[in-house]
């Protein structure tokens, strides 16, 4: 990836960042505390074709950013992390017959509405089950845990999905 890519990256990283800090980190539905996490959207988004430093990168960046700001501690950090390391394996499981086409970006106008939001809900799935089980950080509310993490990664994959018919149109 150019230095000029990197940077334009580094703009949209910012931008989801203020995003998520500022007007989605202030919702908060129902007893439950449910709380949409857009941010992750910037990692499943990133071209196929990222590296893996590059990939991993960013998501340490945008986490650790967004740790500072929710103070958090790693939370962030570390789901961000490892979605951002199982995403070429998501991407490899859920490929095409014929692979994926040069060019081409993880988003619903090149692979179909059943296709991304297989994606979303592993990839968010993925990342909840870590910041959700290293917030309670106990076993004891596993249950409860297990249901604000479910419903939290329906809400959120319903917000990414609507990005994409909003935001990501072209």
């Amino acid at each position: 990836m150019s230095l000029d890519n990197i940077a334009k990256y580094s703009g949209k990283l910012l931008i989801f960042l203020l995003l998520q800090v500022l007007v989605l980190n202030n919702i908060n539905l129902t007893a439950l505390g449910l709380t949409p996490y857009l941010y992750i959207v910037f990692i499943m988004l990133l071209p196929f074709e990222t590296s893996k430093g590059l990939l991993l990168g960013f998501a340490f960046g945008m986490g650790m950013l967004t740790d500072i700001f929710d103070d958090t501690g790693g939370l962030h950090a570390s789901a961000l992390l490892l979605a951002a390391f199982a995403r070429p394996l998501v991407l490899r499981v859920l490929s095409p017959r014929d692979g994926y086409e040069t060019g081409t970006r993880p988003r619903v106008m090149y692979y179909g509405i059943a296709w991304f939001l297989k994606y979303t809900l592993l990839m968010v799935f993925l990342h909840h089950i870590v910041y959700f089980y290293l917030e309670v950080f106990s076993f004891g509310y596993f249950f409860y845990t297990l249901l604000v993490l479910i419903l939290n990664t329906i809400f959120s994959s319903i917000l990414i999905l609507m990005s994409q018919y909003l935001i990501f149109r072209k």
